[in-house]
């Protein structure tokens, strides 16, 4: 079979295109695991955000698909039933496939047969798909595939979940990056791509989708094979490499064994980013960041989440953020941050603010912590997800401001506070942050001088998005310049001039969260 596998051209306001440009992993996992006779391509449309419409025309016409996936979160939903629409034009007779976090998660808001979707393929893809071509090309049953829902006339009969897969067995194959049929994957001007090295989290943030998805567990990928991975994305050109697992640091032994065996492959001219919690940097950082430096790390992804302990409790992330000191538990991300600084490493600070109980004074000190610590914000408000225990609290609480999924970007403010309406909420982010973004340009000139000469006037103006001469001069308020950064922003939501199949009411019903008209497979009842 003919496949053409498509990610959203969506992006987030933290890593604008004009410098990070990451490959989708899971696009490529899906290519490197169906069987070697189908034919596989990969088009991460990010990479076209101001061409998406002809891009998808001439790969539909060149590959003739018999089938098109679509890898999709929640805030690219309306972009990718417009996709859906297009391609069902180019070729009425092709079946759509969704997959990803949003249709795991909110399956029903794919099964309107005015959608044209096909098969949702829930949870982990990597072998649901693979087996889903096969019982296409067989003609076989669909019955049988475990966390697959799949269309039978104007229902859908929804199979049994996969288990998540155990990675040591060899099942889950290497990505087939091969299939890539689109260029330019970029971090700071440096070729990119993406690794990873184990799968889940045992943690149980309120916020997080991957355990809702895959459930609470851990899984390792074979080291050996993690050193093959890098060492095949560096052949096909990358110079810098982001781990993509939910969390590397749950098994910090490991993470040094990984590390040292980076430095013995002579793999360490890369620049590695990577994911990471404060305790474990915190308690473990006198060993192991050192080994993180020799072996090429330069960015790490603290989750420090919150730094005002009611909001660690919220959010549920006091044991990744915190450890015990004598009878009391003190928060680590500054002890994390000072260990990577120490280290020669930069710090890309998340943080959370916008939580139920929050003031001002709440937000202002995350604020002020981010300003203060960390290299490159990273300053997000909460989003009611589907599926998180945050969405059902928010919901009984009737904290939810906005249903527009377009919106729920992680940048724009969704829900109110006890005393913050969702715009104050965004409006003082987005006053600090831009900011706090201009101090980490001298880090970028020192590390990629001549992407930041080339570049530096683009990446000031997306920074500072809604300001002008008369703002710069002081005849316009911070306030004014705010509200035309949000038009910006909302004009920049729409990649694809093609309609949407579902009418704008519909669409904004699926975006509560509604019961699926979900049939039983054949045969098991």
């Amino acid at each position: 079979m003919r496949v053409l596998l498509l990610s959203m051209p969506d992006s987030f306001e933290h890593t604008p295109t004009l410098a990070i440009r990451m490959p989708t992993g899971a696009l490529s996992s899906l290519a490197g695991n169906v069987d070697p006779h189908h034919e596989v391509a990969v088009a991460d449309l990010v990479l076209v955000q101001r061409s998406v419409r002809p891009t998808i025309e001439r790969l539909m016409a060149e590959l003739q698909p018999d089938m098109v996936g679509l890898s999709v979160m929640t805030f690219q939903r309306a972009t990718a039933r417009r996709i859906i629409a297009l391609v069902r034009a180019l070729k009425p007779g092709v079946r759509i496939v969704v997959g990803g976090y949003d249709p795991s998660l909110a399956p029903e808001t794919w099964m309107p047969p005015a959608l044209g979707v096909d098969a949702i393929v829930r949870g982990e893809g990597d072998l649901t798909f693979r087996e889903l071509l096969r019982a296409f090309e067989a003609r076989g049953p669909l019955s049988d595939i475990a966390g697959l829902w799949w269309r039978e006339g104007d229902g859908f009969r929804c199979n049994p979940p996969r288990p998540a897969a155990a990675l040591d067995g060899g099942d889950v194959r290497p990505p087939g990056r091969a299939a890539r049929v689109l260029t330019g994957y970029t971090m700071l001007g440096r070729p990119v791509d993406v690794v990873e090295t184990s799968r889940g989290c045992t943690f149980d943030c309120s916020f997080c989708s991957i355990i809702e998805m895959r459930g609470r567990n851990f899984h390792r990928f074979p080291i050996a094979r993690v050193i093959d991975d890098i060492a095949d994305a560096r052949a096909r050109g990358a110079r810098a490499i982001f781990f993509v697992d939910d969390n590397m640091t749950l098994d910090v032994p490991r993470f040094e064994a990984l590390c040292r065996a980076i430095i013995d492959a002579r793999l360490d001219t890369i620049d590695y980013l990577v994911q990471a919690m404060t305790a474990p940097i915190a308690a473990h950082g006198d060993t192991l960041a050192p080994l993180m430096r020799r072996a090429g790390f330069r960015y790490v992804f603290l989750g420090i989440e919150n730094v005002v302990e009611e909001d660690l409790v919220f959010l549920k992330a006091r044991a990744k953020n915190s450890r015990w000191r004598g009878a009391a538990r003190v928060h680590t991300a500054k002890a994390a941050i000072d260990i990577l600084h120490r280290h020669g490493m930069l710090v890309v600070g998340g943080l959370i603010v916008g939580n139920p109980d929050d003031g001002p004074d709440a937000v202002a000190a995350n604020l002020e912590f981010a300003r203060r610590y960390v290299d490159w914000p990273y300053i997000q408000h909460p989003t009611p997800y589907p599926g998180t225990p945050m969405t059902r609290d928010f919901e009984a609480r009737g904290l939810i401001a906005k249903r527009r999924v377009e919106e729920y970007d992680g940048t724009t403010a969704i829900t109110r506070t006890a005393r913050l309406a969702p715009e104050e909420v965004e409006f003082l982010r987005w006053k600090a942050e831009r900011w706090m973004k201009l101090r980490h340009m001298p880090a970028a000139f020192g590390h990629d001088p001549l992407f930041v000469l080339r570049h530096a006037r683009g990446m000031l103006a997306h920074t500072f998005r809604g300001t002008t001469w008369r703002s710069i001069c002081g005849l316009e308020s911070s306030r004014d310049v705010f509200a035309r950064y949000r038009r910006l922003r909302e004009r920049e939501r729409t990649y694809l001039d093609w309609p949407d199949p579902l009418p704008i009411g519909d669409a904004h019903r699926l975006s509560r969260k509604t019961s699926a008209s979900c049939m039983l497979p054949v045969g098991s009842r």
